[in-house]
């Protein structure tokens, strides 16, 4: 049996697989709330705990992390959680407990999803011995490369969303400015991602908000926002959507072009496949498209969004398949 993971600053998803040839195939997944544990281990032993028949022979483990990896531990970005792999192995008696940046895992799920697995935006021309790309955003912006070493696409760790966050317009310009003094900086997490869109809801909604904000159950903003624009009852929460697709579409170009990504760039993370409207209408493309001089070559690139929400998942278990 495989025991695999999705580490993210939100909830953690722990799946046991079956060996494939190709495709690990999920035995059981279940969902944790990240905070509610005082570390990846306990989690482990409870999910164990929870399976029919007592717990079973883990023969190898993988496990996603939101967070850098560095020497089999990982501090998660946005957790106070500290990820040992090692101690992950000692506790449950396996060689090695594989960590992975949750990124690469999603990426190492690339190669195995289904066509019905996948929205596309843009097809493109795809070239199989190019590159590929990742973008995600999730509680953070996470990105990964997808190098083609001739044989395979090899994911590639990478923390591109702690970037600089450029500006476009003039708007833009004053959001960039309004994250600066708020933040010290203004990088591109600030803004694509769903505490990204904690900030643009700030900034544009200014001091009225749209929702009581000075309760003790502060609201999901990100939620507010995008339910509010797909209702259209409020105009500055529409101006928030628009400013956040803007920004994710401007950025999958940009590392479109750092990684020459002429197999596909792919968009992963919860917050895509919950808001598709925004990512097919065709600002969504043309904002994507607008890297003049190299406009054939992004329009040449295919562009798809992963529906499966397990990607990060799946990839781990792939990732635990080969050891």
């Amino acid at each position: 049996m495989l025991l695999a993971g999705d580490v993210g600053g939100t909830k953690t998803l722990l799946g046991l697989f079956a060996r494939a040839p190709h495709r690990p195939n999920p035995i059981a997944v279940a969902t944790f709330p990240t905070t509610d544990y005082d570390g990846l281990v306990p989690m482990i032993r409870e999910f164990l705990r929870q399976q029919p028949g007592g717990e079973p022979l883990i023969e190898a483990a993988c496990f996603g992390v939101a967070g850098p990896v560095l020497h089999d531990s990982a501090r998660l970005t946005n957790v106070s959680w500290t990820v040992d792999g090692r101690a992950v192995a000692l506790e449950f008696g396996l060689s090695r407990a594989l960590l992975l940046n949750d990124l690469v895992a999603v990426a190492h799920s690339v190669a195995v999803l289904h066509p019905e697995e996948l929205q596309v935006l843009q097809p493109g021309d795809p070239n199989p011995n190019g590159n590929a790309a990742l973008i995600a955003a999730g509680t953070g912006l996470g990105e990964s490369f997808l190098f083609n070493d001739g044989r395979h696409l090899v994911p590639a760790a990478s923390e591109g969303g702690h970037g600089d966050f450029a500006a476009r317009s003039p708007r833009e310009w004053e959001m960039a400015e309004w994250l600066t003094r708020q933040h010290g900086r203004a990088e591109v997490e600030m803004v694509v991602s769903g505490l990204g869109l904690d900030n643009v809801y700030r900034f544009v909604h200014g001091d009225t908000p749209c929702v009581v904000l000075d309760t003790s159950e502060t609201p999901d903003l990100a939620v507010v926002a995008s339910t509010r624009a797909k209702a259209g009852s409020c105009a500055r929460c529409v101006e928030v959507m628009d400013l956040f697709a803007d920004a994710y579409a401007a950025e999958a170009g940009n590392l479109a072009l750092r990684t020459v990504a002429t197999r596909g760039v792919f968009i992963g993370g919860g917050i895509a496949p919950k808001n598709l409207e925004l990512l097919t209408r065709p600002r969504f493309l043309e904002v994507f498209r607008a890297k003049a001089p190299m406009t054939r070559l992004i329009e040449s690139i295919p562009l798809k969004v992963i529906l499966n929400p397990h990607a990060g998942l799946l990839g781990a278990a792939t990732v635990a398949n080969t050891i």
